[in-house]
């Protein structure tokens, strides 16, 4: 199983990125696909998460009403569109994979049963 994550950069405050994560190797639909984040110093933690559908998407409360997460299961790959970035949004963002769906273990990293390589968001004031 690989999970490619892209789309990371350096951005201003309030603005925009889109980070993509491409999956192969696996069943994608079959899949919860989250995305966590790790900011230098600290734990990896919950941002967003979505069903293997896309009928039900999970926030952490950070960053609910500024992020989106959806996916395309014809092409892979999830996708986490952030905006009115803040620089407390820095950190390395990693997608992962879970193969069992469970709303109340969504948020905890160690559901997940792969993850990818992560991709650096900096975020200037």
């Amino acid at each position: 199983v690989q999970l490619q994550a892209s789309g990371g950069g350096l951005v201003q405050a309030g603005g925009s990125l889109r980070l993509s994560c491409a999956a192969s190797k696996l069943t994608f639909s079959n899949y919860v696909m989250g995305w966590f984040r790790q900011a230098p110093g600290k734990e990896r933690v919950f941002v967003a998460a979505i069903s293997p559908k896309g009928l039900g998407t999970y926030y952490a409360d950070s960053v609910k009403g500024r992020f989106t997460i959806s996916r395309d299961n014809a092409k892979n790959t999830v996708y986490l569109q952030m905006n009115s970035l803040k620089p407390e949004d820095t950190a390395v963002y990693y997608c992962a994979a879970d193969s069992r769906y469970d709303s109340s273990r969504i948020r905890d990293p160690g559901e997940y049963d792969y993850w990818g390589q992560g991709t650096l968001v900096t975020v200037s004031s």
